[in-house]
């Protein structure tokens, strides 16, 4: 997904930690299973039903608040994105705070105020995410870590899209990382967010997730970001979504071997709201509801989108032809988008 910053078939192994066994207790994240190749052992916690509920988890600015942030009442905000600066392997909030940063801590504990969570999303469209950087998985593990525990949560997001996807060596070194974290803290909850087209995830996705089953990572989550598909995609924005819905789950449950409940529930769907970096593609507050119906009938774990700070009409109450990153380009009410989603 795009910067704050910037205007406008694997094995079975352990992967896909879903409903088979015990859980880490999050309201939005799929159960948990631990195992390696032809084990089986279960996580901490009691497991919610399948189909419990779709969540509503929002990518918010982690340093600058947005007055739609509450909109909805989010379980979970997604707080994007922790990158590197330069060539380091240094972890940093959108590139430019430091992780320790006393503003970003007190737009953490704000944000958390209202009863909601908190998940670290590193990566992101811009910056480097901090594998590209790091030497070793201990190295890269040790960054993680530091900003999981300014933000005090065991809930990590890693927004991988672009060069960085189809980089293989990064990937498998950040499969390392996670497996080491997840050693070192059990009730670590981890989800992938990917980009996806109307007829699936692609070749570079599967590899990532080949490559976390590969390193015994335990994954919650696949989100996908249901968005920027290209030119020749200027239909339905709603349709899309749970177009690209059902063909991934089709995928994964191949690669996990799991069933479509299971399937279902270890998904969840971002959507980019308003207008999006690609001419002609507008997601509207009807695709919103068709997602947000859809996520509830399948059970898929969380809805969300990008962002809540883009979650109200431009200055000056028109539409726009081009993607802002302060409003959503459609007409709207403050906060539209996330109360549709939240149900």
């Amino acid at each position: 997904m795009r910067s704050l910053r910037k205007p406008a078939a694997a094995g079975l192994g352990c992967l896909f930690a879903l409903a088979t066994a015990a859980c880490s207790g999050q309201d939005d994240a799929a159960p948990t299973v631990t195992a390696g190749p032809g084990t089986s052992s279960a996580g901490p916690g009691t497991p919610p039903p399948v189909g419990k509920g779709t969540s509503y988890a929002p990518y918010v600015s982690a340093g600058k608040a947005a007055a739609t942030d509450s909109a909805g009442s989010p379980t979970t905000y997604n707080l994007a994105f922790v990158i590197a600066d330069g060539d380091d392997c240094v972890p940093r909030w959108d590139g430019s705070h430091a992780i320790g940063d006393a503003g970003v801590a007190s737009r953490i504990a704000k944000l958390k105020e209202g009863g909601g969570r908190v998940r670290v999303s590193f990566g992101g469209a811009t910056g480097r995410e901090l594998a590209v950087n790091c030497d070793s998985a201990p190295e890269l593990a040790a960054a993680y870590g530091k900003a999981l525990d300014v933000a005090g949560t065991t809930l990590a997001d890693f927004d991988i899209e672009g060069d960085e996807l189809g980089d293989s060596a990064s990937t498998d070194l950040r499969s390392q990382a996670i497996a080491q974290l997840q050693k070192e803290r059990p009730g670590l909850q981890v989800s992938f967010t990917l980009p996806v087209m109307p007829k699936g995830l692609g070749k570079d996705s599967l590899a990532l997730l080949a490559s976390a089953n590969a390193h015994a990572v335990r994954v919650s989550t696949v989100n996908l970001m249901t968005m920027n598909y290209g030119s020749s995609y200027d239909g339905d924005m709603g349709d899309y979504a749970v177009s690209a819905a059902e063909a991934a789950h089709a995928q994964l449950r191949k690669t996990f071997r799991t069933s479509d409940a299971t399937a279902w529930r270890g998904m969840a769907l971002t959507s980019m709201i308003g207008v999006n970096d690609v001419k002609g593609e507008t997601f509207t507050l009807a695709d919103a509801a068709e997602v947000r119906a859809f996520a509830e009938e399948k059970g898929i774990a969380w809805v969300s989108m990008w962002s809540t700070a883009r979650d109200r009409s431009c200055a000056d109450g028109t539409e726009s032809a081009k993607a802002a990153t302060d409003c959503s380009g459609v007409a709207q009410k403050p906060g539209a988008f996330a109360r549709v989603f939240a149900g």
